[in-house]
Protein backbone atom coordinates (compact mmCIF):
# COMPACT_ATOMS: atom_id res chain seq x y z
CA UNK A 1 0.00 0.00 0.00
CA UNK A 2 1.34 3.55 -0.70
CA UNK A 3 -0.26 6.76 -0.82
CA UNK A 4 1.29 10.55 -1.83
CA UNK A 5 1.98 11.64 1.95
CA UNK A 6 1.95 8.10 3.65
CA UNK A 7 5.68 6.72 3.89
CA UNK A 8 6.18 3.51 5.80
CA UNK A 9 9.23 3.62 7.66
CA UNK A 10 9.83 3.17 11.55
CA UNK A 11 10.73 6.62 13.01
CA UNK A 12 10.76 5.90 16.59
CA UNK A 13 13.09 3.77 18.47
CA UNK A 14 11.20 2.09 21.39
CA UNK A 15 13.53 3.73 23.57
CA UNK A 16 11.72 7.32 23.04
CA UNK A 17 8.33 6.03 22.09
CA UNK A 18 5.65 8.66 22.61
CA UNK A 19 2.87 6.76 24.35
CA UNK A 20 0.62 4.67 22.31
CA UNK A 21 -4.08 4.18 22.28
CA UNK A 22 -2.74 1.35 24.31
CA UNK A 23 -1.50 2.93 27.31
CA UNK A 24 -5.15 4.17 28.34
CA UNK A 25 -6.97 1.07 29.45
CA UNK A 26 -10.54 0.62 28.81
CA UNK A 27 -11.00 0.33 32.78
CA UNK A 28 -10.07 4.27 33.02
CA UNK A 29 -12.94 5.35 30.48
CA UNK A 30 -16.75 5.31 30.93
CA UNK A 31 -19.35 6.47 28.90
CA UNK A 32 -19.72 10.34 28.07
CA UNK A 33 -22.44 12.00 29.25
CA UNK A 34 -21.56 15.27 28.49
CA UNK A 35 -24.60 16.70 25.90
CA UNK A 36 -23.29 19.55 24.50
CA UNK A 37 -26.46 20.58 22.70
CA UNK A 38 -26.33 24.07 21.81
CA UNK A 39 -29.62 26.40 22.81
CA UNK A 40 -31.62 27.30 19.57
CA UNK A 41 -31.26 31.32 20.40
CA UNK A 42 -30.67 34.26 18.89
CA UNK A 43 -28.50 36.34 19.01
CA UNK A 44 -29.06 38.92 21.26
CA UNK A 45 -28.87 42.73 21.53
CA UNK A 46 -25.97 43.48 23.24
CA UNK A 47 -24.20 40.78 21.41
CA UNK A 48 -25.40 42.57 18.39
CA UNK A 49 -23.30 45.16 19.14
CA UNK A 50 -20.38 43.05 19.85
CA UNK A 51 -20.68 41.44 16.08
CA UNK A 52 -21.54 44.74 14.26
CA UNK A 53 -18.16 45.79 15.54
CA UNK A 54 -16.38 43.47 14.66
CA UNK A 55 -17.81 43.11 11.48
CA UNK A 56 -16.93 46.84 10.93
CA UNK A 57 -13.38 45.78 11.14
CA UNK A 58 -13.22 43.27 8.88
CA UNK A 59 -12.88 42.94 5.02
CA UNK A 60 -14.50 41.06 2.46
CA UNK A 61 -12.15 37.60 2.06
CA UNK A 62 -9.80 38.80 5.01
CA UNK A 63 -8.55 35.92 6.80
CA UNK A 64 -9.77 35.52 9.93
CA UNK A 65 -7.53 32.99 11.61
CA UNK A 66 -6.13 35.49 13.94
CA UNK A 67 -8.97 37.06 14.73
CA UNK A 68 -10.00 36.94 18.23
CA UNK A 69 -14.27 36.25 17.67
CA UNK A 70 -16.42 37.04 21.33
CA UNK A 71 -16.77 34.28 23.23
CA UNK A 72 -20.20 33.90 23.34
CA UNK A 73 -20.06 32.14 19.95
CA UNK A 74 -18.31 28.87 21.12
CA UNK A 75 -20.23 26.01 21.54
CA UNK A 76 -18.48 24.26 24.40
CA UNK A 77 -15.96 21.67 23.11
CA UNK A 78 -12.63 21.78 21.46
CA UNK A 79 -12.27 21.47 17.57
CA UNK A 80 -10.71 18.39 18.22
CA UNK A 81 -13.59 16.75 19.92
CA UNK A 82 -15.51 17.62 17.05
CA UNK A 83 -13.29 15.57 14.75
CA UNK A 84 -14.22 12.53 17.41
CA UNK A 85 -18.19 13.18 17.33
CA UNK A 86 -17.49 12.45 12.97
CA UNK A 87 -17.08 8.24 14.53
CA UNK A 88 -20.71 8.18 16.34
CA UNK A 89 -21.90 5.62 14.12
CA UNK A 90 -18.52 3.23 14.72
CA UNK A 91 -21.12 0.47 13.90
CA UNK A 92 -21.38 1.32 10.10
CA UNK A 93 -17.40 2.48 9.78
CA UNK A 94 -16.46 -0.86 11.06
CA UNK A 95 -18.64 -2.66 8.29
CA UNK A 96 -16.77 -1.34 5.83
CA UNK A 97 -13.92 -3.97 5.89
CA UNK A 98 -16.85 -6.56 6.08
CA UNK A 99 -17.88 -5.99 2.34
CA UNK A 100 -16.11 -8.80 0.35
CA UNK A 101 -16.08 -6.40 -2.80
CA UNK A 102 -14.11 -3.95 -3.35
CA UNK A 103 -17.08 -2.49 -4.88
CA UNK A 104 -19.60 -2.99 -1.67
CA UNK A 105 -16.74 -1.66 0.51
CA UNK A 106 -16.16 1.97 -1.32
CA UNK A 107 -19.98 2.08 -1.26
CA UNK A 108 -20.20 1.09 2.24
CA UNK A 109 -17.50 4.03 2.90
CA UNK A 110 -19.54 6.89 1.26
CA UNK A 111 -22.65 5.66 3.31
CA UNK A 112 -20.68 6.00 6.69
CA UNK A 113 -19.18 9.31 5.07
CA UNK A 114 -22.66 11.05 4.47
CA UNK A 115 -23.84 9.85 7.46
CA UNK A 116 -20.95 11.29 9.52
CA UNK A 117 -21.74 15.08 9.68
CA UNK A 118 -24.95 15.24 11.93
CA UNK A 119 -23.56 14.33 14.85
CA UNK A 120 -20.33 16.25 14.45
CA UNK A 121 -22.49 19.22 13.81
CA UNK A 122 -24.85 19.47 16.70
CA UNK A 123 -27.48 21.40 16.50
CA UNK A 124 -28.74 23.79 13.90
CA UNK A 125 -27.58 26.59 15.52
CA UNK A 126 -23.92 27.64 14.59
CA UNK A 127 -21.61 28.17 17.07
CA UNK A 128 -17.86 27.81 16.94
CA UNK A 129 -15.46 24.93 18.44
CA UNK A 130 -12.60 26.16 20.96
CA UNK A 131 -9.55 26.81 18.61
CA UNK A 132 -7.33 23.81 19.97
CA UNK A 133 -4.49 25.15 21.70
CA UNK A 134 -0.59 23.97 19.90
CA UNK A 135 0.05 20.45 21.88
CA UNK A 136 -3.47 19.93 22.95
CA UNK A 137 -5.06 16.28 22.19
CA UNK A 138 -8.14 14.82 23.07
CA UNK A 139 -8.51 10.42 23.54
CA UNK A 140 -11.59 8.51 23.46
CA UNK A 141 -12.94 5.17 22.29
CA UNK A 142 -16.25 3.66 21.21
CA UNK A 143 -17.23 -0.14 22.32
CA UNK A 144 -19.37 -1.52 19.55
CA UNK A 145 -21.59 -4.71 20.11
CA UNK A 146 -20.18 -7.34 17.44
CA UNK A 147 -24.12 -7.86 16.20
CA UNK A 148 -24.18 -4.34 15.64
CA UNK A 149 -21.54 -4.77 12.61
CA UNK A 150 -22.72 -5.68 9.01
CA UNK A 151 -21.76 -8.79 8.01
CA UNK A 152 -20.57 -9.51 4.12
CA UNK A 153 -23.44 -9.51 1.71
CA UNK A 154 -23.62 -13.17 -0.36
CA UNK A 155 -25.38 -13.70 -3.75
CA UNK A 156 -27.76 -16.36 -2.12
CA UNK A 157 -29.59 -16.13 1.12
CA UNK A 158 -29.25 -13.77 4.12
CA UNK A 159 -26.03 -11.93 5.00
CA UNK A 160 -23.06 -14.39 6.53
CA UNK A 161 -20.89 -13.70 9.43
CA UNK A 162 -17.32 -14.49 8.70
CA UNK A 163 -16.10 -16.96 11.49
CA UNK A 164 -12.84 -15.35 11.73
CA UNK A 165 -14.64 -11.73 12.71
CA UNK A 166 -16.44 -13.79 15.75
CA UNK A 167 -12.91 -14.64 16.98
CA UNK A 168 -11.07 -11.36 17.04
CA UNK A 169 -14.20 -9.76 18.72
CA UNK A 170 -14.00 -8.74 22.37
CA UNK A 171 -10.27 -8.47 22.87
CA UNK A 172 -10.91 -5.66 25.51
CA UNK A 173 -15.01 -6.29 26.47
CA UNK A 174 -16.64 -9.83 25.41
CA UNK A 175 -18.79 -9.22 22.59
CA UNK A 176 -17.60 -6.01 21.85
CA UNK A 177 -14.79 -4.16 19.27
CA UNK A 178 -12.95 -0.89 20.58
CA UNK A 179 -12.58 1.47 18.45
CA UNK A 180 -9.48 4.21 19.89
CA UNK A 181 -9.38 7.67 18.66
CA UNK A 182 -6.53 10.06 19.31
CA UNK A 183 -6.37 13.89 17.85
CA UNK A 184 -3.84 16.42 18.80
CA UNK A 185 -2.92 20.21 17.13
CA UNK A 186 0.11 19.81 15.82
CA UNK A 187 0.27 23.53 14.33
CA UNK A 188 -0.62 27.10 15.27
CA UNK A 189 0.41 28.75 12.56
CA UNK A 190 -0.92 27.79 10.49
CA UNK A 191 -3.68 25.90 12.30
CA UNK A 192 -3.29 22.10 11.73
CA UNK A 193 -5.04 19.26 13.70
CA UNK A 194 -3.92 15.27 13.23
CA UNK A 195 -6.18 12.34 14.19
CA UNK A 196 -6.05 9.12 13.73
CA UNK A 197 -8.77 6.07 14.58
CA UNK A 198 -8.15 2.67 14.64
CA UNK A 199 -9.65 -0.92 15.54
CA UNK A 200 -6.73 -3.44 15.65
CA UNK A 201 -9.48 -6.58 15.64
CA UNK A 202 -10.66 -5.17 12.33
CA UNK A 203 -7.55 -3.86 11.17
CA UNK A 204 -8.35 -0.74 9.81
CA UNK A 205 -7.77 2.73 10.67
CA UNK A 206 -8.07 6.02 9.48
CA UNK A 207 -5.51 8.82 9.73
CA UNK A 208 -5.72 12.66 8.60
CA UNK A 209 -4.36 16.23 8.75
CA UNK A 210 -6.83 19.21 8.79
CA UNK A 211 -6.05 22.68 8.23
CA UNK A 212 -9.06 25.47 9.14
CA UNK A 213 -9.06 28.35 6.80
CA UNK A 214 -11.39 31.06 7.96
CA UNK A 215 -12.23 33.58 5.55
CA UNK A 216 -15.30 36.45 5.90
CA UNK A 217 -17.75 36.80 2.99
CA UNK A 218 -19.95 39.61 4.66
CA UNK A 219 -22.89 38.19 6.44
CA UNK A 220 -21.70 34.82 6.81
CA UNK A 221 -17.71 32.61 7.80
CA UNK A 222 -16.38 29.97 5.50
CA UNK A 223 -14.20 27.26 7.08
CA UNK A 224 -11.88 25.15 4.43
CA UNK A 225 -10.88 22.08 5.62
CA UNK A 226 -7.64 21.77 3.92
CA UNK A 227 -5.81 18.90 4.35
CA UNK A 228 -6.73 14.93 3.53
CA UNK A 229 -7.70 11.69 5.35
CA UNK A 230 -6.69 8.23 4.37
CA UNK A 231 -8.91 5.02 5.60
CA UNK A 232 -6.73 1.75 5.71
CA UNK A 233 -7.67 -2.19 5.51
CA UNK A 234 -4.92 -3.92 5.89
CA UNK A 235 -6.82 -7.26 5.75
CA UNK A 236 -8.05 -6.01 1.98
CA UNK A 237 -4.74 -3.93 1.29
CA UNK A 238 -6.20 -1.14 0.50
CA UNK A 239 -6.36 2.66 1.16
CA UNK A 240 -8.96 5.08 0.52
CA UNK A 241 -7.73 8.63 -0.18
CA UNK A 242 -10.53 11.58 1.29
CA UNK A 243 -11.01 15.11 1.62
CA UNK A 244 -13.59 17.25 3.31
CA UNK A 245 -16.63 19.82 2.69
CA UNK A 246 -16.02 23.36 3.49
CA UNK A 247 -18.47 24.61 6.39
CA UNK A 248 -20.08 27.87 6.38
CA UNK A 249 -21.94 29.75 9.32
CA UNK A 250 -24.50 32.10 8.14
CA UNK A 251 -27.09 34.73 9.03
CA UNK A 252 -24.50 35.75 11.68
CA UNK A 253 -26.42 38.94 12.92
CA UNK A 254 -29.90 36.88 13.79
CA UNK A 255 -30.21 33.45 14.25
CA UNK A 256 -26.77 31.81 13.12
CA UNK A 257 -26.62 28.82 11.42
CA UNK A 258 -24.07 26.17 9.34
CA UNK A 259 -24.19 24.48 6.23
CA UNK A 260 -21.47 22.15 4.28
CA UNK A 261 -20.26 22.99 0.49
CA UNK A 262 -17.96 22.21 -1.83
CA UNK A 263 -17.12 19.10 -3.80
CA UNK A 264 -15.18 15.92 -1.74
CA UNK A 265 -13.41 13.18 -3.27
CA UNK A 266 -12.81 9.07 -2.24
CA UNK A 267 -10.62 7.48 -3.88
CA UNK A 268 -8.95 3.78 -4.01
CA UNK A 269 -6.30 3.58 -6.52
CA UNK A 270 -5.91 -0.06 -6.07
CA UNK A 271 -9.75 -1.29 -6.78
CA UNK A 272 -9.99 1.25 -9.19
CA UNK A 273 -12.92 2.84 -7.83
CA UNK A 274 -13.61 6.98 -6.47
CA UNK A 275 -16.46 8.64 -5.34
CA UNK A 276 -17.40 12.33 -5.77
CA UNK A 277 -19.85 13.68 -3.14
CA UNK A 278 -21.06 17.42 -3.49
CA UNK A 279 -22.68 19.31 -0.78
CA UNK A 280 -24.99 21.76 -2.15
CA UNK A 281 -25.32 25.07 -0.78
CA UNK A 282 -28.72 26.84 -0.43
CA UNK A 283 -29.68 28.78 -3.82
CA UNK A 284 -30.38 32.77 -2.45
CA UNK A 285 -33.61 32.07 -3.79
CA UNK A 286 -35.85 28.70 -2.75
CA UNK A 287 -34.11 25.50 -2.75
CA UNK A 288 -33.48 23.35 -0.13
CA UNK A 289 -31.25 23.51 2.80
CA UNK A 290 -28.08 20.72 3.51
CA UNK A 291 -28.42 18.81 0.59
CA UNK A 292 -26.12 16.42 -1.17
CA UNK A 293 -25.68 14.62 -4.02
CA UNK A 294 -22.86 11.38 -4.45
CA UNK A 295 -21.91 9.35 -7.22
CA UNK A 296 -19.81 5.81 -7.16
CA UNK A 297 -17.74 4.84 -10.68
CA UNK A 298 -15.45 1.95 -11.40
CA UNK A 299 -13.09 4.30 -13.40
CA UNK A 300 -11.62 1.17 -15.45
CA UNK A 301 -14.82 0.53 -17.08
CA UNK A 302 -16.51 4.24 -16.37
CA UNK A 303 -19.19 2.44 -15.00
CA UNK A 304 -21.66 4.43 -12.16
CA UNK A 305 -22.46 1.62 -9.45
CA UNK A 306 -24.50 3.55 -7.15
CA UNK A 307 -26.41 7.26 -6.12
CA UNK A 308 -26.95 8.88 -3.27
CA UNK A 309 -28.92 11.94 -2.56
CA UNK A 310 -30.58 13.68 0.37
CA UNK A 311 -29.82 15.68 3.61
CA UNK A 312 -26.57 15.45 5.20
CA UNK A 313 -28.43 15.91 8.73
CA UNK A 314 -31.85 14.32 7.36
CA UNK A 315 -33.22 11.28 4.81
CA UNK A 316 -30.11 9.39 2.60
CA UNK A 317 -31.34 7.72 -0.57
CA UNK A 318 -29.22 5.55 -2.08
CA UNK A 319 -29.27 3.82 -5.58
CA UNK A 320 -27.51 1.06 -6.27
CA UNK A 321 -26.43 -0.37 -10.24
CA UNK A 322 -28.25 -3.62 -9.32
CA UNK A 323 -31.58 -1.47 -9.26
CA UNK A 324 -32.12 -1.59 -5.23
CA UNK A 325 -32.81 1.46 -3.15
CA UNK A 326 -31.98 2.17 0.47
CA UNK A 327 -32.79 4.54 2.57
CA UNK A 328 -31.30 5.71 5.88
CA UNK A 329 -32.54 8.31 7.84
CA UNK A 330 -29.45 10.18 9.84
CA UNK A 331 -32.22 11.47 12.68
CA UNK A 332 -33.45 8.20 13.71
CA UNK A 333 -29.60 6.00 13.41
CA UNK A 334 -28.07 4.57 16.84
CA UNK A 335 -25.46 6.68 18.50
CA UNK A 336 -23.01 4.89 20.40
CA UNK A 337 -21.46 7.46 23.12
CA UNK A 338 -17.84 7.47 23.43
CA UNK A 339 -15.89 6.48 26.16
CA UNK A 340 -13.55 9.22 27.62
CA UNK A 341 -11.72 9.12 31.40
CA UNK A 342 -13.12 11.67 33.58
CA UNK A 343 -11.58 15.23 33.36
CA UNK A 344 -9.42 14.94 36.50
CA UNK A 345 -7.41 11.81 35.56
CA UNK A 346 -6.66 13.45 32.26
CA UNK A 347 -3.11 15.25 31.34
CA UNK A 348 -3.05 19.05 31.71
CA UNK A 349 -2.96 19.06 27.65
CA UNK A 350 -6.14 16.83 27.07
CA UNK A 351 -9.19 18.98 25.49
CA UNK A 352 -11.75 18.32 28.38
CA UNK A 353 -9.32 19.32 31.38
CA UNK A 354 -7.88 22.26 29.27
CA UNK A 355 -10.72 23.91 28.63
CA UNK A 356 -12.41 22.70 31.51
CA UNK A 357 -12.83 26.31 33.13
CA UNK A 358 -14.32 28.11 30.14
CA UNK A 359 -16.96 25.34 29.55
CA UNK A 360 -17.73 25.69 33.26
CA UNK A 361 -18.27 29.66 33.00
CA UNK A 362 -19.82 29.07 29.88
CA UNK A 363 -22.58 26.63 30.84
CA UNK A 364 -23.34 28.97 33.99
CA UNK A 365 -23.75 31.76 31.51
CA UNK A 366 -20.96 33.42 33.10
CA UNK A 367 -19.34 34.92 29.44
CA UNK A 368 -17.14 37.17 31.73
CA UNK A 369 -15.49 34.30 33.50
CA UNK A 370 -14.79 32.14 30.42
CA UNK A 371 -13.18 35.16 28.40
CA UNK A 372 -10.56 35.82 31.07
CA UNK A 373 -9.78 31.69 31.38
CA UNK A 374 -9.85 31.82 27.77
CA UNK A 375 -7.41 35.01 27.39
CA UNK A 376 -5.26 33.20 30.18
CA UNK A 377 -4.88 30.04 27.74
CA UNK A 378 -4.20 32.11 24.39
CA UNK A 379 -1.78 34.17 26.25
CA UNK A 380 -0.07 31.15 27.81
CA UNK A 381 -0.16 30.08 24.03
CA UNK A 382 1.48 33.14 22.71
CA UNK A 383 4.15 33.18 25.80
CA UNK A 384 5.57 29.60 25.10
CA UNK A 385 6.00 30.19 21.33
CA UNK A 386 8.09 33.33 22.04
CA UNK A 387 10.30 31.19 24.21
CA UNK A 388 10.50 28.58 21.87
CA UNK A 389 11.43 31.55 18.83
CA UNK A 390 13.76 33.00 21.40
CA UNK A 391 15.78 29.66 22.00
CA UNK A 392 15.27 28.35 17.92
CA UNK A 393 13.26 25.02 19.28
CA UNK A 394 10.89 24.03 16.80
CA UNK A 395 7.78 22.74 18.16
CA UNK A 396 7.25 18.57 18.32
CA UNK A 397 4.08 17.01 18.28
CA UNK A 398 3.40 14.15 20.94
CA UNK A 399 1.79 11.52 18.86
CA UNK A 400 1.94 13.20 14.98
CA UNK A 401 5.06 12.85 12.64
CA UNK A 402 5.39 15.08 9.38
CA UNK A 403 5.98 13.42 6.33
CA UNK A 404 5.38 15.13 3.69
CA UNK A 405 2.85 17.20 3.25
CA UNK A 406 0.91 15.38 5.53
CA UNK A 407 1.16 14.32 9.50
CA UNK A 408 0.90 10.64 10.23
CA UNK A 409 -0.05 8.86 13.36
CA UNK A 410 3.68 7.79 15.49
CA UNK A 411 2.65 4.23 15.52
CA UNK A 412 -0.15 3.44 12.96
CA UNK A 413 -1.65 -0.07 12.22
CA UNK A 414 0.01 -0.73 9.05
CA UNK A 415 3.84 0.03 10.77
CA UNK A 416 3.04 -2.62 13.96
CA UNK A 417 0.92 -5.25 12.35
Amino acid sequence: MRSSWIERKPVHGPANSPPSLEAIHPSEESTDTEENEEEELGVMEDQRSVILHLLSQLKLGMDLTRVVLPTFILEKRSLLEMYANFMAHPDMFLSITAAVTAEERIVRFVEYYLTSFHEGRKGAVAKKPYNPILGESFHCSWEVPCDRVRPARTNSGPALRDPAQAERCGADTPGCYRVRFVAEQVSHHPPVSGFYCECQERRMCVNAHVWTKSKFMGMSIGVSMVGEGVLCLLEHDEEYVFTLPCAYARSILTVPWVELGGKVSINCAKSGYSATVTFHTKPFYGGKVHRVTAEVKHNPTNTIVCKAQGEWNGTLEFTYSSGETKVIDTSKLPIIKKKIRPVERQGLMESRRLWHPVTEALKEGNVDTATKHKHLLEERQRSEERQRAASNTPWKPRYFIKEGEGWVYHSPLWKTH
